[in-house]
């Protein structure tokens, strides 16, 4: 049975899938939505059904922290 790319919607044959996250991609087809950086099957991450490198993906959807303030930011907070 031939599966279909949730990227391109093309037919993904045996010889040429790529299977992650329940998903076949063609092998150029699984990339980085944000960075276009080639993925591993099973090392990435999904978003509505789009992969994303690990990096992009705490980037865009990880944890907000937020930033120690700087010494030379509390003069400025201080003036205002």
């Amino acid at each position: 049975m031939v599966s279909y790319c949730p990227i391109c919607g093309k037919p993904v044959y045996f010889g040429e899938k790529r299977r992650s996250l329940g998903r076949d991609y063609h092998p150029l087809c699984l990339k980085c939505q944000t960075c276009n950086r080639q993925l591993t099957a099973g090392q990435h991450a999904e978003h509505d059904e789009k992969p994303y490198c690990t990096n992009c993906y705490m980037l865009l959807f990880g944890p907000k922290v937020p930033r120690p303030v700087q010494p030379w930011q509390r003069n400025q907070r201080n003036q205002t």
